[in-house]
């Protein structure tokens, strides 16, 4: 007798620095998940590889059907307080973003969600004032399903990453049991976004002018390159340990921070208890250690397959025994809906 193939389930995030893809089983339950791949961003031939692996052998259209989690350098999280009652004038949200952003709200695509839950905001009602504004240019719709079309990726479902993992995150901290906030900080080139997130939801969020573009000038100075160029590969590279050159590279980035650390623990009585710093490419995962020495904090504990279970979510035989890093939480962020878990239990 044939049977029908079980339903799988493709889940991908791109990042600046890497690609990373989970296949899950759907017609399990609970989820199963049969394999984990991932490829640096540059590596053409390798993703290629990736996509035809995980491409079903009868796809209509040779493209692979799978949720992306996206980070378009215009996106927008931050933690912001409203007044509900001028919500009913409609041009408040665009004049609030506008000042409070400095960004052209005719340019985005904007939403609130409820900074605990990550629901959606329920602006007829109005009962909150501590909110997420959320987004990113309309621009980049179209530019960024462009660029996944030419990878070869049909997105069933685009999800801002950020969010999915701050989603994931004030989840794992509850599962956990961890009362002290993390301060998330997800370093790109050219800045860092830098959250404050607790088991009560997003505390705080701004960007950071500093990211690790701003890093390389020090690697040329300190090391006597000729270029930044060369500084450049040479950072990026796994020739070279910096770790002891860490204080110093993150000196800038370190400043802006610690005032954001301060501020926040004046005004909430609250301490920050670790970092966490996704995102980052493996060639400078130390960064999150020196980051953590020099703010006196470890880093975030994260066993991820107890809270993979709790959510409904487990490995196969195939998988199970790989060793689960904090790297892979935002590709498996996507996996779940938190909301739907909590639902099911009332």
């Amino acid at each position: 007798m044939l049977f029908a193939a079980k339903p799988k389930g493709i889940f991908v995030e791109f990042t600046d620095h890497s690609r990373k893809v989970v296949r899950i089983n759907l017609a399990a339950s609970p989820l199963v998940v049969e394999e984990f791949a991932e490829c640096d961003e540059g590596d053409e031939e390798g993703w290629t590889e990736l996509v035809e692996h995980f491409l079903p052998k009868k796809a209509p259209n040779g493209l692979l059907q799978a949720t992306c989690a996206i980070n378009p350098m215009s996106r927008l999280i931050r933690r912001a307080t409203i007044e509900p009652k001028k919500l009913k004038n409609s041009d408040y949200l665009s004049g609030f973003a506008a000042t409070q952003f400095r960004i052209e709200p005719n340019d985005y695509n904007l939403a609130l969600l409820n900074h605990d839950s990550g629901t959606e905001y329920d602006m007829a009602k109005g009962t909150g004032k501590e909110v997420l504004v959320v987004g990113f240019k309309k621009s980049a719709v179209k530019e960024v399903q462009d660029n996944l079309l030419e990878e070869g990726i049909y997105p069933d479902r685009m999800e801002l990453g950020s969010l999915s993992m701050l989603g994931g995150l004030v989840d794992f901290l509850k599962f956990s049991n961890i009362k002290m906030p993390v301060v998330v900080l997800e370093l790109e080139m050219e800045s860092t976004h830098s959250y404050i997130v607790s088991a009560a939801g997003v505390e705080a969020s701004r960007i950071l002018p500093q990211g690790l573009k701003a890093m390389i000038p020090v690697v040329q100075k300190e090391l006597g390159l000729k270029d930044e160029e060369s500084a450049k590969k040479l950072f990026f590279s796994n020739t070279f340990d910096f770790s002891g050159m860490g204080p110093a590279l993150i000196r800038r980035l370190l400043n802006e921070l610690q005032s954001s650390i301060g501020f926040f623990e004046v005004q909430t009585g609250q301490s920050i208890g670790h970092v966490f710093c996704p995102k980052l490419p493996s060639k400078l995962e130390w960064l999150e250690e020196v980051i953590g020495s020099q703010l006196a904090v470890p880093a975030l504990p994260m066993d991820l397959k107890p809270w993979l279970e709790s959510k409904g979510v487990t490995l196969s035989e195939d998988t199970a025994e790989m060793e689960l890093t904090r790297n892979w939480f935002g590709v498996l962020s996507l996996i779940t809906r938190y909301d739907a878990v909590e639902e099911e239990k009332k």
